[in-house]
């Protein structure tokens, strides 16, 4: 990992500022950055081919992925290739390829398979997300294409050994400094705030268990339908009703409550990023000073001004999601204000005079109403909590026309104003 610590140091303007940024903001069509950009597009990114900085962690492991042996040590690193995650997934794929890099990649590949294995056996859960993906016109800078990001196992491959990196450098700061280390954390959450995803499950006869992250993942794994998305937008219900993940101080803690109940792991932080998130910028410094490379900066000694910056972190982490989100939506309605849309959508939530949808197509989510507003229609909707589903009891016909949970329906999007300069995406119900 670059060695942004060796640039950014303690107490100077340019600490004192990413400091307060706390974190890199990723918008669709840009990025507000933490540092500086000679930092974070020179001399701390890691190019192919050229000698950079860098803190590394190895590890001594077995064929299996079992670790031996960890080290951390500052180093100097010359990367051999810079790849993308397309790059690297084809090159893996393609069986003519036999050169060293690729031969590297499918080895990486096999053991990030099996840590990834014994984590989800442990209890880590696969949660899905709709992250959305806009294809931009360089010129207009409007939105071409949109759709829903694909994952490959070359991000998989990535994610297990930073997952690794963080783990290891956790267990290593918490055993050298155990009332002054930043950790994240991942509450474990409650019964009330599980229940909207027990609701839906029961309401399809789907059976699952709560009483552990490890119960839950089982649970999830299990629930397969002849539906394809029906797995995914399960996971999606189920990360809904997840806490946030935050950053705290290890001192303001018992041990018990550092486990992050997501990843089923017992201690974790952050170390992997620290371009882009200040949060590892500490714990780079707590790892240099648990070796004995750098002593540790005198913030380290005042535990109320270190849960102070953790709290700024997560107040910070929040409001760059949000920003995120904000940007995905704008430019969804830039996206479809010139082409209106038929298509598929999912139903995940009941409501009084409608529900809520989800497009897979596009990874977007919006309502769809029945009733108008105050409008008095032929026969009344009517909610069945128990089952989901809401019905048209008509007097006329005993076939009720229903719509439940998780069902398929077809819808038409648009973009409407329905006043002057606020538009949003309507979405309504092709019968």
């Amino acid at each position: 990992i670059a060695d942004v610590t060796n640039f950014v140091h303690p107490g100077t303007p340019l600490d004192g500022e990413a400091s307060q940024r706390g974190t890199s903001v990723y918008l669709v069509e840009r990025r507000i950055d933490m540092l500086p950009k000679p930092l974070t597009e020179d001399i701390c990114s890691l190019r192919a081919d050229v000698e950079r900085l860098a803190f590394s962690v190895i590890w001594e492991m077995t064929p299996d992925a079992e670790i031996i042996s960890t080290r951390f040590t500052k180093s100097v690193i010359k990367s051999c290739a810079a790849l993308s995650y397309v790059e690297a997934q084809a090159r893996m794929d393609d069986s003519r390829l036999m050169d060293p890099l690729t031969t590297d990649l499918r080895n990486m590949n096999a053991l990030a398979k099996i840590m990834r294995q014994r984590r989800i056996d442990k209890g880590a859960l696969t949660l899905a997300s709709a992250e959305v993906k806009f294809q931009i016109d360089t010129e207009t800078h409007d939105p071409l294409d949109i759709g829903m990001y694909q994952i490959r196992e070359a991000n998989q491959m990535v994610e297990e050994f930073m997952l690794g990196a963080n783990v290891s450098v956790a267990k290593q700061i918490r055993d050298c400094f155990p009332s002054c280390s930043l950790l994240r954390r991942h509450p474990t959450p409650t019964r009330e705030m599980l229940e909207p995803l027990l609701c839906t499950a029961a309401a399809i006869g789907l059976d699952l268990d709560v009483s552990s992250s490890k119960a839950l993942a089982d649970s999830l794994d299990h629930a397969v339908r002849d539906d394809p998305y029906f797995n995914k937008l399960i996971r999606i219900l189920a990360t809904r009703c997840m806490t946030q993940a935050v950053y705290f101080c290890s001192g303001d803690l018992s041990p018990p409550e550092y486990h992050h109940y997501g990843l089923a792991a017992p201690l974790y932080t952050h170390f992997t990023s620290p371009i882009r998130r200040y949060a590892d910028v500490i714990v780079h410094r707590l790892l240099a000073a648990s070796l004995g490379i750098d002593k540790l900066p005198p913030v380290f000694q005042d535990r109320s001004q270190l849960t102070s910056i953790a709290d700024n972190l997560n107040y910070r982490h929040r409001n760059a999601q949000m920003a995120s989100r904000a940007s995905v939506e704008l430019h969804t309605l830039i996206y479809f204000r010139k082409r209106p849309t038929d298509t598929e959508a999912r139903i995940v939530k009941i409501r009084s005079n409608g529900f809520i949808v989800f497009v897979p197509k596009y990874g977007i989510e919006g309502p769809v109403y029945l009733t108008g507003r105050g409008e008095k229609g032929s026969g009344e909707w009517h909610v069945d909590e128990q089952q989901q589903k809401i019905v048209k009891m008509d007097n006329i016909n005993s076939n009720n026309l229903s719509y439940s949970v998780l069902q398929a329906v077809r819808i038409h999007m648009e973009v409407v104003e329905p006043q002057p300069n606020r538009p949003k995406l309507q979405l309504t119900l092709i019968t």
